[in-house]
């Protein structure tokens, strides 16, 4: 027995003058960890990108609401801009009359706002204060308030889009 008289459990009797002991005690073990945070950056990179390619795609063709009430607005007492769709130009063609009459204004963000501003003010100095946009149905919705905002900078005009009428 050790001098103590007692021993640890595994404590082996001692032989001769060296005592043997076994060990329990586990070394330190690294435990394996996986970093995870390239993982995290590629998720977070690839939903951005996610979210910024598929905004341009969510605009589409808008279903607008029948009227029900309200009175109609004409060509008499409106300046009317009709929006047609073309699927192969940027632009969609923009008419200063009622319907695809004469020539679409040009195929320019700025030169569109500054003809329908121009058209705006001398149907305002001719007493039309009521602009009334005609947009086919599969143009843009972007491309509709693009055009209601160039025409509303005109103080002093009542805006109003075009909906079906219920027959």
């Amino acid at each position: 027995m050790s001098e103590a008289g007692w021993r640890f459990p595994g404590e082996l009797e001692p032989v001769g003058e060296e005592e043997e002991r076994i060990s329990f005690r586990r070394g330190l073990e690294e435990t394996p960890e996986m970093d995870i945070t390239p993982l995290i950056d590629m998720t977070f990179l690839l939903l951005i990108f996610f979210l910024v390619c598929t905004t341009a795609a969510l605009e589409g063709a808008v279903e607008l609401p029948p009227a029900r009430y309200g009175t109609a607005v004409g060509p008499a007492n409106a300046v009317v801009i009709t929006v047609a769709d073309r699927p192969a130009a940027k632009l969609p063609a923009v008419y200063l009359a009622d319907g695809k009459k004469g020539t679409p204004l040009p195929d320019n963000v700025e030169a569109q706002e500054e003809a329908i501003v121009r058209a705006v003010e001398a149907g305002l100095a001719a007493g039309k204060s009521l602009v009334l946009i005609k947009a086919e149905r599969t143009v843009r919705e972007g491309e509709v308030v693009r055009i209601a905002a160039a025409a509303s900078r005109v103080p002093g005009v009542q805006l109003h889009v075009a909906v079906m009428e219920v027959r």
